[in-house]
This record gives structure tokens, sequence and C-alpha cells, in this order.
């Protein structure tokens, strides 16, 4: 199947108007924008930090300096992306990577909720990486709400007028280079990052960074590389990348290195930016509690929710995260585990 190229008409004429689009929402929430609301200060007394920094503080990036990992399968997938439906507010772009050009959904919504952004700079932005294996490789359901119950397309975000890039990584959508499994993906979610900070539009210190599953043992592990990113959340996460069972991996499995420099659990310690890892008791919970007992950053918030699945949790979290994001915040980005929680449990309630 051939490539999509911005030089393409329908894709020229989307880009185009992505841009003119944020320009002008931009002006008018700039123009119409509330005051802020301060960082949130509810306590909570459930324990979301470890009691020592057990994990490195050196970066990710800096742990893997003078390290090539040895792919012992050339994994690539040939089909491109699915063409957004006419008249939505996706289209596909491209932003450079290490590898070369890698396509990617933008998504500006031409709603604007409130018509707040956090300044006069632009509108607020979110790098989401899609879950499954292999992660990040994008499909018709990113711009398809899913149901409440599992809805992977994050689309609590969009409705919340915040722009949206969903990108696809190496080995992926017909993108160049092969598979790494959480390597080389890490450097590709850095470039989408600064591709979404340059968008016309947007205001460059106020993009965010989310995933789920094996999305969010990414986006953990981007965070352990770069300080690019306003904050970070990770749903449904591993520690270890040899959690994820008998799965065959493109790399040597026979070095403990190259499992290590995939795993997060290593270098939490090296998060700078607020970071919260979210997942059901119901879910992939016994990870959660590993990376809690390995962090001891302050900036790194694991939230337990209770009777709430791998998937349940995205609808109402994404929701609580959306609307704080969309309103404005000053400082650090915060968000105590009592509101998360308590999200969730109404959520589960009026679902019963």
């Amino acid at each position: 199947m051939p490539r999509f190229h911005l030089a393409g008409p329908w894709l020229l004429t989307s880009a185009l108007a992505c841009a003119a689009a944020l320009a002008q929402a931009s002006a008018q929430a700039s123009a119409q924008a509330g005051a802020q609301v301060g960082p949130l200060t509810d306590a909570d007394p459930r324990q979301e930090t470890g009691s020592a920094l057990k994990s490195s503080q050196v970066s990710l990036l800096e742990a893997r300096r003078g390290f090539v990992t040895k792919l012992t399968e050339e994994a690539r997938e040939s089909q491109a992306l699915p063409v957004p439906p006419e008249g939505s507010d996706f289209a596909i772009v491209e932003y450079v990577a290490p590898v070369g050009k890698l396509s990617a959904y933008l998504c500006v919504p031409r709603s604007i909720p409130d018509a707040r952004v956090p300044s006069e700079k632009g509108r607020t932005a979110i790098v989401w990486i899609t879950g499954g294996y292999p992660t990040a490789r994008g499909g018709a359901y990113v711009f398809e709400k899913g149901p409440p119950e599992n809805d992977q397309s994050a689309a609590p975000f969009r409705e919340a007028g915040i722009v949206m890039l969903f990108p696809t990584v190496r080995g992926t959508a017909t993108n160049p280079g092969l598979q790494e499994g959480m390597f080389g993906e890490v450097d590709d979610v850095i470039a989408a990052g600064e591709y979404l900070r340059s968008v016309p539009g947007i205001d460059p210190e106020r993009v965010y960074l989310g995933g789920h599953s094996t999305g969010g043992t990414l986006v953990l592990l981007v965070a352990e590389s770069t300080d690019l990113f306003r904050a970070t959340f990770s749903f449904g996460p591993v520690g270890e990348l040899a959690d994820y069972g008998g799965r065959t991996w493109t790399f040597d499995a026979g070095d403990e290195r190259e499992w290590r420099l995939r795993s997060p659990l290593h270098y939490l310690g090296a998060i700078t930016a607020p970071t919260y890892v979210f997942e059901g008791d119901g879910g992939n919970i016994e990870d959660l509690v590993k990376l809690r007992e390995g962090n001891g950053n302050p900036r790194v918030r694991m939230i337990d929710l209770e009777g709430a699945d791998h998937f349940e949790a995205l609808t109402p979290i994404n929701r609580l995260l959306a609307e704080k994001i969309a309103a404005g915040h000053r400082g650090e980005f915060f968000l105590g585990a009592a509101r998360a929680r308590a999200a969730y449990a109404k959520f589960a309630s009026e679902r019963r």
C-alpha cells in the first residue's frame, strides 16, 4: 500500500485546515480565557510512592548511551493508516523521527467548550499512545469513540477542546524502521512531542503525554527520558517488560540489559515532570504495586482504583484529567488520589 504524504492533495488540504483552525481557535480562546484555577490540595492518606528512592536517577537516555539494541527479527507492518472520515476533526500528518518520517493522526477539535486555554500562547495538547501489540500502531478506533467502559480513543480530551496527536512509531503503518519493542520507539514519541509543540496555535509549554496498556509502559519510558511534557498519564503499564508473559520480542532476549533498558521500574527516579500511573484492582494491579514499591520519586504517583479493570478507568479518569487541563492550572500539574478514586466510583455507580 502507498504511504500517505503531506504532499497529497487531501492531506495538504487537511493539514492547512488544521493549522488555520488552530490559529483561529487559539485567538478566540485567548480572548475569552477565564481565570486559571490553582492546584488541587486534597491530601490522600494512602501511600502513592515508595518509602525510599530505589530506582536510578540516571535518565533512561543516559543509561542507553553507547548501547545498540540487537534485533533478532525484522518486524514491520505494511498496512497504512485508515483515512479519517471526511469532515472529521482528524487528519493524517507526518513527523520527523530518527528513522525518518512517521505517520500520525492530528485531531484539532473545532469546538472548544468554555473557550478557555491555559495561556495566550495557544491551545493545550496531548500526545496519546495507544496500546496493543505493537504499541502505537494506529487504526480507525482512534477516531471512533469507544464504549464508556473501554474507550481507548481517549475521547474526553478532544471533547474538552484539547488538541490530540496519535503518533505511530517505527515499523508500523508502513513507517520506516523495524519494531524494537519499547527501545527506539521512545525516541519516536519524543520526536512526536517535539512536532506537536511546533504546530502553529499550540502552546509548547502545555503539551501533555498519555497512554494505555503497552502505550502506558511506553509513556513511562518516555517520561524517564525527557522533560518535554507538562505531565504524563500512564494507564495500566508494567514495571518490567518481562511481565507481559509469554510474548516473543524481536530483540536478544538473552541479554539482561536489553530487558532492563525497556523496563520503566528501573528509572522512575529520573522523572522530573508530574507523572501519574493508574490501574484498577481488577486489572494489572500487581505491576502498579511493583512500581509503587520501587518508587520514591515524589513526582511519580501510583493510584489504584477499587473495582476497576484494565480498561474501565480510561473514561472517568481521562474526563477528570481533561477538565483540569482545559481549565488551566498554576505551576505543576497536580491530581490528588482521592479525587481520582471518587471520579471512578461515581462513574461505576452511575453504570450499575
